[in-house]
């Protein structure tokens, strides 16, 4: 399964589901629809729903597990 870490300015991280593709343009699509919406995901460890502010984003990396 696809899955894409997320990295903020202030260390803390993320490993979300999708594909590197897909978490980029979540997180464009968020940036360019206002300063205050949040892109978001389904964290890869819990499956719960996560959103991310793309102006915290310092970088991102893209994986892809077996299952």
């Amino acid at each position: 399964m696809p899955h894409a870490e997320i990295r903020l300015g202030n260390g803390d991280v993320y490993t979300v589901e999708g594909s590197l593709d897909e978490v980029e343009r979540g997180l464009s699509d968020a940036a360019r629809s206002g300063q205050a919406r949040l892109a978001w995901f389904k964290e890869q460890s819990t499956a719960e729903s996560i959103g991310i502010n793309p102006a915290h984003v310092a970088a991102l990396r893209g994986s892809e597990t077996s299952d």
